[in-house]
Formats: C-alpha cells, sequence, structure tokens
C-alpha cells in the first residue's frame, strides 16, 4: 500500500512514463523498421535514453542547489525509463532470431549493451567537463 507521500512521486513518474512512451512509439513511427531488418530506431532510441540518462545525472546529482525531489523521478524513471526499452529490445531481438538471422540478432543484443553503455559514459564525462568549464569560465569572470 502507498503511503501519502509515496503518491506524489508515483504520480510524476506515470506521467513521465507516458510522455516517454509516446515519444518512443513516435519514434517507431516516424521511422518504423521492416521485418528482418536491424532494428535501428529502438537501437537509437535507447542509446539516445541512456546519453540522456547519463547527462540527468549529472545534472540532478552534481549540483550546489539540489533540484526539486520529483525532478529525477519524473525524468530519470518516468521520461527515460518510458522512452528506453528493454521489452522491444528482447522482441526485436526474438523476431531477428524466428527469421533465422542469428548473427544480426547477436550483434544487435552485444551492440545495443555496449553502445548503450558507451553513451551513459560519453554523456556523464561530457556533461562533467561543460560543467568545469562553465565553472573556470565564472570563476575568471569574478
Amino acid at each position: 500500500m502507498l503511503s501519502r507521500a509515496q503518491l506524489p512521486v508515483v504520480g510524476v513518474v506515470a506521467v513521465g512514463g507516458a510522455l516517454g512512451a509516446a515519444a518512443r512509439y513516435g519514434a517507431a513511427l516516424a521511422w518504423p523498421t521492416r521485418a528482418g531488418a536491424f532494428p535501428w530506431t529502438t537501437f537509437g532510441v535507447n542509446v539516445l535514453g541512456c546519453a540522456l540518462i547519463g547527462v540527468l545525472m549529472v545534472a540532478v546529482t552534481e549540483t550546489a542547489a539540489p533540484p526539486h525531489p520529483l525532478v529525477r523521478p519524473f525524468l530519470g524513471t518516468g521520461v527515460l525509463g518510458g522512452f528506453t526499452t528493454f521489452s522491444t529490445y528482447t522482441l526485436d531481438t526474438r523476431r531477428l532470431l524466428e527469421t533465422g538471422d542469428a548473427v544480426r540478432a547477436m550483434a544487435y543484443m552485444g551492440a545495443t549493451a555496449a553502445v548503450a553503455l558507451a553513451a551513459v559514459w560519453a554523456a556523464t564525462t561530457a556533461t562533467r567537463g561543460v560543467r568545469a568549464a562553465r565553472g573556470a569560465r565564472v570563476r575568471r569572470a569574478r
């Protein structure tokens, strides 16, 4: 049973999740994957979502003034959690296997995991670099 204190968090996660899932669905409609092809749209959505998670985590955890407590659950768990998709990733893999394309299925599985993790690392590193450069400029301007 949810407590009253948990209701705002559940609410923002639900709204964020709906927005993220709608964005992912929109991407799938805009760039459909034909049967048996490499699922570039899901791959791109997952990599982009992971990069944005890297940016978000630096933005909300490495700041002097902490953001509103609902920002992280709304954007991280909700929007980006709804946008990225492990379920579609596994379904795409299964579809490739069912068409007899085990090589493409395994490449998709491995590339998604590797590139998504690299995207989180690269985005986190880049965001920290941008923050450090901005901080240095502000200090010089004083």
